[in-house]
């Protein structure tokens, strides 16, 4: 087992690297060094060629709780959005070129949650919850998932998660087509290295062809991705979601 920092553990085993949020206390919400060490984690993955699939695990009671709120109250106090360090994770997201499979038990929130429509395969626990409270909080959605999750969803679905902000548990995350397999907590990784080591075993140059035919160019996305960080700067730093923040963290000490 490596460390890019203590937060973000990275081991290969074979063709398999598994890339750990390692943030516990904190519901592995994420910070900007994180998002660093994740990216960093993936592009080393494409210089490898001995390793032919990604798994992005977290821990058993949180995926990824999203973005640390301190640093977004920060950044809105200093006239800033997402962290320079977050934009460039997505942007190395959408422009992944070796196959992507998440181990998701407990919480999935925010990007925890939008990351998951750059993955190819998808293992979550039956008490798995995923949830994007962007616009509650006066925000807009990112990573890309206001253009891909209605492609993934269909346009009802999509709204209501990310402009409503209303929660999936697993099953019906399943049904919307954002998890391929639903299985006990105890066995979301060993199914996620199941589906890993299936699909590293697959033709390279077939799979990484097919790969790209299903994703398309990934320059649509990353505009997306850079119009959504124009307007989450935007919204950050408005009344509304400075409202909506002081509501719920205020809600959070009660």
């Amino acid at each position: 087992m490596s460390r890019v920092t203590d937060l973000i553990l990275v081991n290969d085993d074979g063709p398999i690297r598994t890339v750990r949020i390692n943030r516990p206390e904190k519901k592995n919400a994420l910070t900007p060094p994180m998002y660093a060490a994740l990216s960093a984690a993936l592009e080393g993955a494409a210089a490898a060629p001995a390793v032919r699939c990604v798994v992005i695990a977290g821990a058993p009671d949180a995926f990824c709780a999203g973005n640390d709120l301190q640093d977004f109250l920060h950044s809105a106090d200093h006239g800033g959005g997402l962290a320079p360090p977050a934009v460039h994770f997505l942007v190395t997201l959408a422009r992944a070129d070796k196959p992507l499979v998440a181990a998701v038990r407990g919480l999935a929130v925010g990007v925890g949650t939008t990351l998951l429509f750059h993955c190819d395969h998808v293992v979550a626990a039956s008490d798995a919850r995923f949830a994007t409270p962007f616009v509650p909080l006066g925000l807009v959605p990112e990573a890309g998932s206001s253009l891909l999750a209605p492609r993934r969803m269909g346009h009802a679905r999509a709204f209501a998660l990310l402009a409503m902000g209303r929660p999936l548990d697993a099953a019906g995350a399943q049904a919307a087509g954002i998890v391929n397999t639903v299985v006990a907590s105890g066995d979301v990784e060993a199914e996620a290295m199941k589906a890993a080591h299936e699909i590293a075993a697959l033709p390279a140059e077939a799979l990484a062809l097919t790969r790209r035919l299903l994703r398309g160019s990934p320059d649509e996305t990353i505009a997306r991705i850079e119009q959504e960080t124009a307007l989450f700067r935007v919204r950050l730093a408005s009344p509304e979601a400075r409202a909506a923040f002081e509501r719920f963290l205020a809600k959070k000490k009660s």
